[in-house]
């Protein structure tokens, strides 16, 4: 086959418009069937269907590079991907232009049976705060195109820069509506904060899209083969595509990329999973999350060890420090309960959610940079957050109250050198707006998190967060009242749209009103701003 020149029956059939716009919802289950059985390679080693079902993907933007990723899956929902166990040739090409013309990069690499037939390319030599398109080809077929965008060079003050994130997609509780939108958005970066997967057995009716899945999902995923069918699942979704081709993406994992609410060697139920058998499942599943993301070489997995933590600045106007706060840290205190009164253990000096390591870097960088905003790519919500009514406290331990010596210590770099520290937070499946407080001086404000909703998990949900099947709101409404620094929740799923300039930084909480069924439209319910120099969350 001459990768070089494959034929294509139409050469305009997977433009990126074009693939934007016939998104709705649509997942590869509707061409496999319910089995997902089809043999996708004939006798002759030929596709009979398309390898590019999971699309394209870009990330880790520096200012002449840029990640470019896909995986040969002709077949996503079986075991192997319907491809043969031996190496495929994939043409790449970069291009300034959406219809892939002028030409400014091509080559060629090898999909390898071994990582899953995933494809990681590294561009180099391309020009800063520019944008290009990219497309695959292999075996005669096209993968659809994707947009991709350098980051501006060192020194250089971007007037604007405009960024998405989102987090926690359970493909069974909804629909991906969120993502069309933030596709249409052409942002500068999406930041993926964790929970891109969910470790749980699917049912035969895939939840509330009602769409037949196979066998094989029966189970809880705990093997490398079982989490790759997982994202071949999730991966299928078209509107999670869109959004993967419509911008270069950074991410970061949270907790059920592996298991639910582990810490770094200790499972959630180790009365059930031994901390071996948590190592070795922790190794398949980082691989799997390897072969699915857009990531540099060094983000490789090792094993059980995965160095994600990470820096990306844009100009001197943005520095990004994406974390991991699930590899490193220590077990939840007091039981990993939801709120505990006064459970001193979340004190002790040797609790740690960034480890040692991590903590000295995150530190460093923010002492060291110039950037005008300066933003922690993070799991699980920063600020101080009091869930429980009147005098009593109670506080979540698995997000950063359970770790306050770590919390404190950021905190502190914030304050002692930081002009402009923004966190933005996932995993809480729902919208807040915080102001984070010196930890000497809580009158003082010294910084902002935005803990954006889910795109999926927990369903449609509704204008306040809930508790316990209580649909009134009462649950927001009381943690906002009983924390000062606590400025807005909204329970609806959705995305966050963040646009920076030298002067502000502006924020808008994207929701839909559900996810249950496909083609929601979008809404900004609260648009926050922050002044660059003046701390603190304002209203336009």
């Amino acid at each position: 086959m001459d990768v070089e020149n494959p034929p294509s029956p139409d050469p305009n059939a997977h433009s990126r418009r074009r693939f934007l716009q016939r998104t709705g919802g649509a997942t590869a289950l509707a061409v496999l069937g319910a089995s997902g059985q089809a043999a996708a390679v004939d006798e002759h080693g030929r596709f009979k269907a398309d390898p590019f079902s999971l699309g394209v993907a870009s990330g880790d933007p520096l200012p002449d590079s840029v990640i470019l990723w896909t995986r040969l899956a002709p077949s996503p929902l079986t075991r192997g991907g319907g491809m043969p166990d031996k190496r495929v040739p994939v043409q790449w090409t970069v291009a300034e232009s959406e219809d892939m013309t002028p030409v400014v990069q091509t080559g060629n690499v090898f999909a390898d049976p071994a990582h899953a037939h995933s494809v990681h390319v590294n561009v180099q030599n391309l020009d800063p705060n520019t944008e290009y398109y990219y497309q695959f080809r292999t075996g005669g077929y096209r993968s659809p195109v994707g947009r991709t965008k350098t980051a501006p060079e060192v020194g250089a003050t971007p007037e604007e820069f405009r960024f998405g994130f989102a987090s926690c997609q359970a493909w069974y509780d909804g629909f991906y509506t969120p993502y069309k939108h933030m596709a249409a958005d052409e942002l500068d970066l999406i930041v993926h904060l964790g929970d891109y997967i969910y470790e749980y057995g699917i049912g035969p009716n895939g939840g509330v899209r009602d769409t037949a899945v196979p066998q094989a999902y029966r189970s809880e995923p705990t093997t490398l083969d079982r989490y790759r069918l997982q994202y071949g699942l999730y991966k299928s979704d078209a509107d999670l595509q869109a959004a993967h081709a419509s911008a270069p993406w950074l991410v970061t994992r949270d907790d059920h990329e592996v298991d639910n609410n582990w810490a770094g060697d200790v499972p959630q139920d180790p009365d059930k999973q031994t901390v071996e058998e948590l190592l070795k499942r922790r190794a398949a599943a980082f691989k799997a999350y390897y072969e699915h993301m857009p990531f540099r070489l060094e983000q490789k997995p090792d094993g059980p060890d995965q160095k994600l933590y990470r820096n990306y600045t844009f100009g001197d106007l943005v520095e990004f420090n994406v974390l991991d706060t699930r590899l490193y840290r220590s077990d939840q205190a007091c039981g990993d309960a939801f709120t505990v009164d006064a459970c001193q253990k979340r004190f002790k000096e040797n609790r740690t959610i960034l480890g040692d390591r991590q903590q000295a870097w995150l530190v460093n960088n923010l002492e060291a940079s110039n950037a005008t905003w300066d933003v922690l790519a993070n799991q699980v919500p920063f600020a101080k957050m009091d869930f429980l009514r009147g005098a009593a406290d109670g506080y979540r331990m698995d997000q950063w109250d359970g770790y306050v010596a770590d919390q404190v210590a950021v905190k502190n770099a914030f304050e002692a050198s930081v002009n402009n520290p923004v966190v933005v937070t996932g995993d809480f499946h729902s919208n807040w707006a915080n102001d984070i407080k010196s930890a000497q001086n809580e009158s003082k404000t010294i910084g902002t998190e935005f803990i954006g909703t889910s795109i999926s998990s927990g369903g449609d949900g509704s204008e306040f967060s809930d508790i316990n099947g209580n649909k009134e709101g009462v649950f927001g409404k009381h943690v906002v009242k009983e924390n000062e620094n606590v400025k807005y929740n909204n329970n609806r799923r959705g995305y966050t749209r963040c646009t920076l300039t030298p002067d502000e930084w502006v924020t808008e909480f994207q929701v839909v009103d559900y996810v249950t069924e496909p083609g929601a439209p979008v809404r900004t319910d609260k648009r926050f701003v922050v002044e660059a120099g003046t701390p603190g969350l304002q209203e336009p």
